[in-house]
């Protein structure tokens, strides 16, 4: 798709890794996931925004090899997650049909083309800004209440697994969205980064004192090897330097910002995936993971774009525009 999207592409490989994390984690009885393009499955389809994944070729790998409102051929992470948890994906949460035992399963509240700045994605419009996600937690709380009692609810959100993805599209989709961005005449990128995990950490706290309390934060990953990055900066298929570098500048602040707020909270209530790590092995060695496709973009708009090095016939790999998830198709 175009630049509506997040911030890298991740492969099925690296959920796997990510998903042993929550192995501790597996009788959660709900499962509440927040953040950008990479988790949303289909609350920008309730909503006025260019940033949608409501058309062809969205989810031609989903088993009903229709568009979902999810930015994939196929599953996206929370699926992934929700299918190795062995139980059935939490909804959108703007979709009429979450109501009654359905909130029991979780909520997903993510929105592609958010950041954790409020004033990242504003190109987009009317998106669902992680403040005001926040917010629909609160309302989601008192929906459950208001179902099983205010003791069980309590008991329910404290033992629910949840997902976290922000990062990328502060970058892409702020600080470099266009040379001399406001951004970046504001701060140098060190302080940038400073300056959006100071903000991530409010956020993660706010969440804390709504009651998560296993809450898994995936980092960035490398951001200049997705396809839009290559195809507007790169000549020889080599990433782009200065996103690499804000992604090497972000994840290990990250991780210790985590650290911190876990000793401030008195628990590991956050547990940090180190995504950037996953897709560096893939994009080094990708022959290591079973001769997947590899691929290079020759274009960011709404249709698949990569020039095909390597297939084997009973495999095929879809690339969906600038930065959404890709999903090895059966």
């Amino acid at each position: 798709m175009t630049k509506s999207v997040a911030n890298l592409a991740l492969v099925g490989f690296c959920m796997l890794q990510v998903m042993s994390l929550l192995v501790p984690q597996a009788n959660a009885r709900a499962f509440l996931v927040f953040g950008d393009s990479l988790v949303d499955n289909g609350n920008n389809d309730f909503l006025a925004t260019t940033a949608r994944a409501d058309n062809y070729p969205y989810g031609i790998d989903f088993p009903t090899h229709r568009p979902t409102g999810r930015f994939s051929n196929g599953l996206n992470i929370p699926d992934l997650i929700s299918e190795h948890l062995g139980q059935e994906s939490p909804m959108p949460y703007l979709s009429p049909m979450l109501k009654k035992e359905k909130l029991l399963v979780g909520a997903n509240f993510a929105s592609a083309g958010i950041g954790i700045l409020n004033d990242t994605g504003i190109q987009f419009l009317n998106i669902i800004r992680i403040t005001k996600q926040l917010e629909y937690f609160e309302q989601y709380k008192l929906r459950v209440s208001g179902l099983v009692g205010e003791e069980e609810m309590n008991r329910l959100v404290n033992g629910a697994l949840v997902l976290i993805t922000l990062g990328g599209n502060d970058f892409v989709n702020n600080y470099y969205l266009v040379p001399f961005s406001a951004r970046s005449r504001q701060f140098s990128l060190p302080d940038y980064v400073v300056f959006i995990i100071s903000e991530y950490r409010k956020v993660l706290r706010k969440m804390y004192d709504l009651g998560a309390r296993r809450v898994l934060v995936t980092g960035t990953g490398p951001m200049g090897c997705v396809p839009a990055e290559l195809a507007q900066r790169s000549r020889n298929g080599e990433c782009a330097t200065e996103l690499q570098r804000a992604a090497s500048l972000f994840n290990p602040q990250l991780v210790q910002m985590i650290t911190d707020l876990n000793n401030e909270v008195g628990s590991s209530a956050f547990i940090a995936a180190n995504t950037q790590q996953m897709h560096m092995d893939f994009i080094s060695d990708p022959q290591a993971y079973g001769g997947l496709l590899w691929t290079r973009a020759v274009q960011w708009d709404r249709a698949m774009h990569t020039i095909i090095k390597s297939l084997p016939k009973q495999r095929s790999l879809c690339l969906l525009g600038s930065f959404s998830p890709i999903r090895k198709s059966k």
